[in-house]
């Protein structure tokens, strides 16, 4: 069993990220720029945002984080968006998830101009990753691709399953391992909260992308020798043990699971990790207007 250290694979696309930024600037091009919206206080989005700002820095990017309180109006957040896509200096806008009740996510989503949507979320994005062509790559599929990419997995003609069917995951997973490419070409199944016979048809998968939100959903009589799993989920969960009084778990039971499988992500991390590179590796196309 080897793990899939997103920590490592995140920091050499950071360390090459870096590379390209220092050459840009050398070269007295435009620096890249990524906004940043939070709304409210949840202390997930809280430490996403933190990261994302953090690593802007680590690389050389310019950011910015505006913060408004849980109470704003959807008319006021729709009027900043429409200003930062006019503003030439900003290159990547990603509004933090999820968004207060009053606050249409679609809206917001669609509010976000195409090519300064690092987070890949916007139809015109999904759309052309569809039908193969160039676009930005929602982050956190992305960043399991770079995964799979560092470690040299094989994904041709395997059989993936991927367990959750949200937009921002689990559908352009799917996708993505279906398509012709080095990452791709496996047959793929999608499972979600319907589907029947869940643990036969994961015992069919060499590959498993566990992507619900479900802690430790995932177990050991679930997966077969040798498979490759990827873990999406990260859940808060009480643990008084803890000096923060809660552990962070996966959707995958990775004691029981991890010595099934010949590569495994582990949470903290994994993929979390690999989703702000690839963030930012968008960031950087948007920047270069590709």
């Amino acid at each position: 069993m080897q793990i899939l250290d997103g920590k490592l694979v995140s920091q050499a696309v950071k360390d090459d990220l870096k590379k390209k930024v220092d050459t840009l600037k050398q070269e007295g091009k435009k620096t890249p720029h990524l906004v940043a919206i939070l709304i409210g206080t949840n202390g997930a989005s809280e430490t996403y945002v933190a990261s994302k700002v953090k690593t802007c820095g680590e690389i050389g990017f310019e950011s910015t984080l505006i913060r408004y309180e849980d109470t704003i109006d959807e008319a006021t957040l729709l009027k900043k968006i429409e200003e930062l896509n006019a503003d030439a200096a900003i290159d990547g806008i990603l509004v933090q998830l999820p968004l207060p009740k009053q606050i249409s996510e679609e809206k917001v989503i669609n509010a976000i101009a195409a090519e300064k949507d690092v987070d890949g979320f916007h139809p015109s994005n999904i759309g052309k990753m569809v039908q193969g062509q160039p676009a930005y790559i929602p982050a956190t599929p992305y960043g399991i691709l770079l995964l799979l990419e560092h470690y040299n997995i094989e994904t041709k003609g395997k059989h993936a399953v991927v367990i959750g069917r949200s937009n921002i995951v689990g559908r352009p997973m799917s996708i993505l391992l279906s398509q012709n490419t080095a990452t791709g070409n496996c047959t793929v199944t999608l499972c979600h909260s319907h589907t029947k016979n869940m643990k036969e048809i994961c015992l069919q998968a060499d590959i498993i992308v566990a992507a619900l939100g479900k802690p430790e959903f995932l177990k050991a009589d679930m997966v077969k020798e040798g498979a490759v799993v990827i873990d999406v989920g990260i859940t808060r969960v009480e643990d008084k043990t803890k000096k923060k009084g809660y552990a962070i778990k996966g959707d995958v039971d990775f004691e029981a699971v991890a010595p099934k499988c010949s590569y495994i992500t582990p949470v903290p991390g994994g993929v979390g990790a690999m989703t702000i590179a690839a963030l930012m590796k968008n960031t950087l196309l948007a920047a270069e207007g590709k």
